[in-house]
């Protein structure tokens, strides 16, 4: 399918698929264009719009990260959850991407579904402790209550309760000792489904 491809676009397409084999979820279109030194939006959503034509993905108007891939998305041998890095659970910091996979598809059968390690203790209260991992699903939209893992416009990541107010979002912790976030440019990357504690 990729011989149908010019090759912008089929650096574009791999790109993308690369992303979401190995973070579970795929770029925006400003980390697109940074990637190929695309000035314009249009630019990108030109190039994606090509790829929709050709039939290798699919996207979601309402999400920006939302990207499925259709046809050929690679190595059919992978199996397992990506694992895509650790969040943290207490303060903010930089989103860290791994490219590891844990085989949790038979307890999570959730199409584009990925795994995150928690660092931190802010949502103890809830179960989720240090060392767990939690099995994300970005194709669910975030209601008020759902934990999730939000990011903010400067590539910040946290799990937290979901709370949309007024004119911001509350990151409410799981841990009566810490005091919510407020925030305004944050969305939701998907909501947690699960959690998986090792014992040993």
């Amino acid at each position: 399918m990729l011989e149908q491809l010019t090759e912008r676009q089929r650096k574009v397409y791999l790109f993308i698929r690369d992303l979401i084999h190995n973070r579970g979820y795929g770029p925006t279109v400003r980390e697109i264009g940074e990637e190929f030194e695309i000035a314009s939006p249009n630019g990108v959503m030109c190039h994606l719009r090509a790829l929709e034509r050709k039939g290798l993905i699919r996207r979601s108007k309402r999400e920006a990260r939302a990207i499925e891939l259709l046809g050929d998305t690679g190595p059919e041998s992978l199996e397992g959850l990506p694992l895509a890095g650790r969040v943290a659970a207490g303060v903010m910091h930089e989103a860290i991407e791994q490219d590891k996979r844990i085989d949790f598809t038979s307890l999570f059968q959730r199409p584009g579904c990925f795994v995150l390690e928690i660092s931190g203790d802010s949502m103890i209260e809830a179960q989720i402790a240090d060392g767990d991992f939690a099995v994300v699903d970005p194709n669910r939209k975030a209601v008020s209550g759902d934990i999730v893992v939000a990011q903010t416009e400067e590539g910040n990541a946290t799990m937290k309760y979901w709370f949309p107010e007024k004119d911001h979002v509350r990151l409410q912790p799981a841990n009566s000792t810490m005091e919510p976030m407020y925030v305004r440019d944050v969305q939701a990357l998907g909501v947690v489904v699960g959690v998986v504690r090792r014992m040993s």
